[in-house]
């Protein structure tokens, strides 16, 4: 089995959704959602990127919403801005769920390439420390180094919501990520520290503007972790081919998005989906981008996944499914974990 390095996972905000019930999440006796130890083991799941990610207010509590996204076109208004008084005491109690992971022994938090490679080596599941948003850092970027000496090491400065950084894109379809102004004079500031502290900035939900901005401004290579081709999903999510082309000049990266919506070319939410717009997805990225520069970005805990995928147990589905369409071991090699770990020698050095 080829070991998984995942782009994004949000089992950190489920398991802050369910106070009490971390334990039975994390051996799988709750058996639910899409990530657990047990199927982790069992799907080759070797670690990866764990968001912390700040809930609005009325995030996905509309009982029209998935109804909504499963029949396009939709627009959702973005959410309103959430402060660092209100998003730092969720961004700790998400961090302190990731440490008790650590502490049950089966979980290494990593700052270093050598470290995640030693993990994958001893069979334990290496956790990067990632901010799906940067909602929690102040405007004195005080909290940044604070978090940054608790492990820290990539952070998009946005979800698909305003902050004091920057702007996301909304959810809608079919759309550009043309959506808004790009980054803010703070948000150009967050990039030159996140720079100096060697904190990899993820433009996964930052709107188009406000990638250009980090290209701009940015001495780091340009990192997508969970987006897909535009081209054949046109979602404001997705990422053009003029991106694409900057993100391997870059010598960065992109990791394939799981999610349905932004798989599948009419944008429903639908499970209900052949395999085959996820390999049409990774040739349209490897041809724009290389095939050093894209892996797996899941979104497992946060999105619907292919009926055929389900979970992370469907990870070797998936690469069966890319051997059979053509790929040899030594690129899904760098698909699967080789590609980010590259990444990151280049990133974190």
């Amino acid at each position: 089995m080829i070991p998984v390095f995942d782009g994004h996972n949000d089992i950190l905000y489920r398991l802050d959704a369910a106070p009490g019930q971390r334990q039975s999440i994390w051996d799988g006796t709750d058996a639910k959602g899409q990530l657990d130890l047990p199927r982790m083991v069992r799907g080759g799941f070797a670690g990866g990127f764990f968001a912390v990610y700040i809930p609005s207010p009325v995030d996905f509590d509309d009982p029209d919403f998935f109804l909504r996204m499963d029949t396009p076109p939709y627009d959702f208004p973005l959410p309103d801005l959430i402060g660092h008084a209100a998003a730092q005491p969720v961004a700790l109690a998400q961090i302190g769920h990731l440490k008790w992971m650590e502490r049950t022994g089966a979980l290494k938090i990593c700052t270093t390439t050598a470290e995640i490679r030693a993990a994958m080596a001893a069979g334990t599941i290496a956790a990067i420390l990632h901010f799906e948003g940067a909602e929690a850092i102040d405007p004195d970027l005080d909290a940044l180094h604070s978090f940054h000496a608790v492990g820290l090491r990539s952070l998009g400065p946005v979800w698909s919501r305003p902050t004091l950084f920057g702007h996301g894109v909304p959810f809608r379809y079919p759309s550009t990520g043309d959506t808004g102004p790009g980054l803010t004079d703070l948000g150009k500031r967050l990039v030159q520290e996140c720079n100096a502290l060697h904190i990899m900035l993820d433009l996964s939900h930052l709107n188009e503007a406000g990638f250009n901005d980090v290209a701009a401004l940015s001495d780091a290579p340009l990192v997508a972790t969970h987006s897909n081709a535009h081209a054949i999903c046109p979602s404001s999510r997705n990422l053009t081919d003029r991106q694409l082309h900057m993100i391997r000049e870059s010598g960065g990266m992109v990791g394939l998005n799981f999610a349905t919506c932004f798989l599948r070319p009419d944008g429903r939410e639908s499970p209900d989906m052949p395999l085959d717009a996820m390999l049409h997805h990774l040739d349209h990225l490897i041809a724009a981008c290389g095939e050093d520069h894209v892996g797996f970005g899941s979104d497992f805990d946060g999105a619907t996944m292919p009926k055929d995928i389900k979970d992370v147990t469907g990870l070797p589905v998936l690469l069966d499914a890319l051997r059979a369409h053509g790929y040899d071991d030594a690129l899904l090699r760098k698909l699967a974990h080789e590609n980010w770990l590259a990444l990151l020698d280049r990133t974190w050095a």
